[in-house]
């Protein structure tokens, strides 16, 4: 199935024009993307080993994240990664926006999703990733330093452990 996104310039007004996935952007050009913190009862992290097969980043472990579709509002899309990737789902309160990271071609949003007991269970998306595992911020901590992690998850981490940890705790 082919993707489309919605591209933006650097402010992120909108272009009125959408990206086919796979063809390389033009310079200046962005689309969204989403990455979805998940937060179990227990009070841990939710995360996934990408598939040694994947050419981004394969055999390292990651949080939920993907492209916000064309017509696809930032949430819709991380309520629909979640879903897809792991078989959660969620109701859009469960959902908290922590801000955005912009990179080179893309504006990250990053979500926090608080889940009730008994909604962990996790169903892994085929070709996607081969295995997931709860851990605390200090294992995340361990596994940030010997580097296990994607870098777009070390990057969300480095900026937005502070905000996490707040609604962790809080």
């Amino acid at each position: 199935m082919v993707e489309y996104w919605d591209l933006y310039d650097s402010e992120r007004r909108t272009l009125g024009r959408t990206h086919q996935r796979g063809i390389p952007l033009e310079e200046g050009t962005y689309h969204v993307v989403v990455a979805v913190w998940t937060v179990n009862s227990e009070g841990k992290l939710l995360t996934t080993l990408r598939s040694p097969e994947k050419e981004l980043y394969p055999g390292l472990w990651e949080n939920t994240s993907g492209s916000a579709l064309s017509g696809e509002s930032s949430r819709e899309a991380a309520l629909r990664e979640l879903e897809e990737e792991t078989g959660i789902t969620v109701t859009d309160e469960q959902g908290e926006f922590l801000g955005t990271a912009q990179k080179a071609a893309s504006f990250v949003d990053i979500y926090l999703v608080s889940l009730k007991e008994g909604e962990d269970v996790v169903h892994l998306q085929e070709g996607e990733t081969i295995d997931w595992r709860w851990v605390t911020l200090s294992e995340l901590d361990e596994m940030f330093e010997s580097g296990l992690l994607a870098f777009p998850l070390s990057y969300q981490f480095s900026h937005f452990r502070t905000i996490i940890e707040e609604r962790w705790h809080g």
